[in-house]
């Protein structure tokens, strides 16, 4: 009988599903649910960075899309051994004493400070620099040293403190808070207490600066220094953290019953887009594979003997087995990669928004149908033109800032800047200095990495971004000085997660086998071309000097 798992990935933007066979990776079905509250931007505020999930858009995509592709596939429900959960991070929402997510419970369903915080919510960036400033000063272990040694406002507690602050009704009716994948995992999982419910060691590991070194999360006299309230909240989370090859329970009843499974099916631990993505993409040694949306996650795997004692600075964590049980996982990325270049497509199509889409002019069906064109040929039409431009040519230097710095030396309060504009800039010379940015910042993220004695030697990009713009990509290769090889795989990070689902259930033995036998193949590759290599280095330093320049300036008006 064929055994088939199922991988649910979460994004920023949507959720998908996919049932994948197990005897050798092929996909069978997928499904994408778009969430409606998120796409309406309710809950949020983009210009105090204010990003909030309602928990529903999690909910009705996970229904939607597990039952889509049971029946778009047609297989037998007791043929489904597993499912894993990924989602962005950290990404933590509050929880009542009964396990219910708080923006569930009456009177807390319309307020955002109850809502799932987004990985890009950076309200939090006041508390990150007081988290930075105790572990230096107060006397006792420095628990950022395995989180690249800055604490950031993406991450866990700093977001958590920021709601604390904001708003002591929520955190009055909170009993503990999760992590979005540990949070759709419980929802699916039979196993209810609490308190004996397996966390993800990715997300602890990463972002709550859980370290077994030290016996788990920071201990509560160092919590207590930042809030009394995050002292009393240490005993209502976890101890112990657990990988995602692990079973974290069965399906329950009442969702068994939701999605057309049966209860015998696997739930696997917990993870991270990122690091799933990874595995689907059959992450080895001394390889970087760098998921490419509207941010970048760089994953890496190493031997515990090859890092040994060392902490590598300014990067997002290294965790024993947070990618490849068994193996050290470091993480580094960007907060604005793919988002980059939407804020330049949204700046250019204002005038289009508010005057063109409005004009009497044109009728409805007209409106619809000019929207739907520059919607399909916009980006297209910018990136052949800026390719077009040659590096000999005056194009301006910019940086890729737009949300903050993620790595190298984590940094949310800095802001984007471009240099060198003239009465002969145009947008294709925008949107290449924008491609260049986010490229430089690439570089930045591998130099470090070099510098601080971690090797690499292949490259492979994932994402939408990796599969549709041939453009970015080699302007990539050129500035890295290195090959890129692309997965072939749509759905890299849904795909890891049907992988280590597979392991859970014991099909295959460990996460690297099932990752030979299930993972995506590459379907292309981009070269350096040596004639580009020399005038971006160049460029390089320019990107350099800029983004000196505007940190200095940053760290002055603090």
């Amino acid at each position: 009988m064929k055994e088939y798992v199922i991988g649910l990935d979460y994004g920023s933007d949507s959720v998908r599903a996919v049932l994948i066979d197990t005897q050798n990776g092929a996909e069978l079905a997928s499904e994408v649910f778009w969430y409606p509250r998120w796409k309406a931007q309710k809950y949020c505020r983009p210009e105090i960075n204010q990003f909030r999930q309602h928990p529903l858009d999690h909910i009705e995509g996970l229904e939607h899309t597990i039952r889509a592709v049971m029946k778009q596939s047609g297989v037998s429900p007791e043929t489904v051994k597993g499912i894993c959960i990924d989602t962005t991070g950290s990404s933590p929402m509050p929880i009542a004493e009964d396990g219910t997510a708080l923006a569930m419970v009456p009177s807390f369903e319309e307020n955002p400070n109850a809502m799932m915080v987004l990985w890009k919510d950076h309200t939090a960036v006041k508390e990150a620099n007081e988290i930075n400033d105790l572990a230096r000063s107060w006397g006792g272990e420095d628990f950022t040293k395995y989180e690249g040694g800055i604490y950031s406002s993406e991450w866990f507690w700093a977001k958590i403190l920021h709601v604390a602050r904001a708003d002591k009704e929520v955190v009055n009716a909170t009993h503990t808070w999760m992590e979005h994948c540990d949070y759709v995992t419980y929802l699916l999982a039979d196993e209810k207490d609490l308190k004996k419910f397996k966390r993800s060691r990715c997300a602890a590991g990463h972002k709550a600066m859980w370290h077994e070194s030290w016996g788990g999360l920071p201990d509560a006299e160092f919590l207590a220094k930042l809030d009394p309230y995050l002292a009393s909240l240490r005993g209502n989370l976890y101890d112990e953290t657990y990988t995602s090859d692990e079973v974290a329970g069965h399906l329950n009843e009442e969702w068994a019953g939701k999605l057309g499974l049966t209860t015998n099916t696997v739930i696997a631990v917990g993870t991270f887009d990122a690091h799933a993505g990874a595995v689907g993409a059959k992450v080895d040694h001394h390889a970087l594979v760098r998921v490419m949306g509207t941010s970048t996650c760089d994953i890496m795997v190493s031997s515990a003997e090859a890092v040994g004692s060392k902490t590598v600075k300014g990067i997002c964590g290294q965790v024993d087995g947070s990618v490849i049980p068994g193996m050290i996982g470091l993480e580094a990325g960007q907060s604005a990669f793919g988002d980059v270049l939407a804020w330049f497509k949204n700046l250019l199509e204002w005038p289009m928004d508010h005057l063109i889409m409005e004009s009497t002019v044109l009728s409805d069906q007209q409106r619809q149908e000019l929207q739907a064109e520059v919607e399909s040929k916009f980006i297209r039409t910018l990136a052949e033109q800026a390719e077009k431009i040659p590096l000999t040519e005056s194009v301006p230097i910019a940086l890729d800032w737009v949300n903050g710095r993620r790595t190298p030396d984590a940094n949310q309060e800095l802001k984007s800047a471009i240099a060198g504009i003239s009465l002969g800039t145009n947008a294709p010379h925008i949107f290449k200095a924008l491609v260049n940015a986010i490229c430089f910042g690439s570089k930045m993220i591998v130099d470090r990495f070099e510098e601080e004695g971690v090797k690499i030697e292949t490259v492979v990009g994932i994402g939408g971004v990796a599969r549709k713009s041939p453009f970015i990509m080699q302007t990539l290769a050129n500035v890295l000085n290195m090959p890129i090889k692309v997965a072939e795989s749509d759905q890299a990070p849904a795909l890891g997660a049907a992988i280590y689902a597979a392991v859970a259930s014991g099909i295959h033995k460990n996460v690297i086998e099932a990752s030979k036998i299930m993972g995506s193949d590459f379907e292309a590759e981009y070269v350096p071309e040596p004639s580009q290599v020399e005038a971006y280095a160049k460029l390089m330093e320019e990107y350099k000097a800029l983004g000196s320049f505007v940190e200095e300036r940053t760290n002055k008006n603090k």
